[in-house]
């Protein structure tokens, strides 16, 4: 069994059997039919993925590894806010007539500021501390900005990032207020453990841990029985992750210098209902 199963699986019976109902409160997501989607939640959620034994991916059905790489891209190379910059559609439903999700995500990376040093935006400030400030305990991002939430199509989820070198392992935690875990939660978990393996490489450093914390941990309501069948499943050994060696830029990385290897996984034939 790979450890990101056996986390799913314990993470989901721990909301389905002690989790917390919100049906009866008012709340903001809505079905297409327009019914109101009530979850299932648990608060507080810690999660630790040791990347030095393997790549944190389900197989208990299938995780579009390079769809994850191209959002991660989208947002921390391309530091963009607009759907038409990202090759998958999953971000269209909030984006406005000229595609763009306003001052949020990859915007609030891009943003330049001011340091004893220069200015750099967060991205570059984390390159230039991993190599020059490596023991540091400020290398942080962070997107979830009071001022400009009003101008954000959708609030950020995974919205920190606070990073850490012992030794010579960089290892990292993600700070997430809000996870869909049928939709999102392997996807992020896929997402920043590539970003701290491809941090490590441009910085000289081996990737570490990768430690996910979820405020509010949720199964909606019509995912319920989707979730019980996964869970029910028996999962095959994880893959293994390879990065391209002789990259050592990181905007020099593309999906194809991604590879996943021995990716079983259990067929998923289902379309997952989304709530906006």
């Amino acid at each position: 069994m790979s450890l990101a199963d056996k986390v799913f699986i314990d993470n989901c019976t721990r909301i389905l059997s002690e989790g917390v109902w919100d049906r009866g409160q008012p709340v903001r997501p809505k079905w297409e039919d327009g019914s109101p989607a009530h979850t299932v939640k648990l608060f507080g959620l810690v999660n630790r993925y040791d990347l030095t034994k393997e790549f944190p991916i389900l197989t208990l059905r299938q995780t579009r590894l390079a769809n994850c790489v191209d959002e991660l891209f989208w947002i921390w190379q391309r530091k963009s806010n607009n759907v038409r910059d990202l090759n998958s559609r999953i971000w269209d439903q909030w984006a406005d007539e000229d595609g763009s999700i306003g001052k949020a995500y990859g915007y609030q990376l891009g943003v330049k500021h001011r340091y004893r040093e220069g200015e750099f935006d967060q991205v570059d400030r984390v390159l230039y501390d991993l190599k020059h400030n490596p023991a540091s305990r400020r290398i942080i991002t962070n997107m979830y900005v009071h001022g400009d939430l009003h101008a954000m199509a959708l609030y950020p989820c995974a919205y920190s990032m606070t990073f850490n070198v012992s030794g010579n392992r960089l290892s990292a935690i993600l700070n997430q207020r809000s996870q869909d875990m049928l939709v999102a939660n392997n996807w992020n978990v896929c997402q920043y453990a590539v970003l701290v393996m491809l941090l490590a490489q441009v910085s000289g450093l081996q990737a570490g841990e990768l430690v996910h914390v979820i405020a509010d941990a949720h199964i909606y309501d019509r995912h319920v029985p989707l979730v019980e069948e996964l869970i029910s499943r028996e999962p095959f050994p994880a893959p293994t992750l390879s990065v391209n060696p002789d990259v050592t830029d990181f905007y020099a990385f593309t999906v194809k210098d991604i590879a996943l290897h021995d990716y079983r996984f259990h067929p998923f034939p289902v379309k997952i209902p989304v709530a906006e």
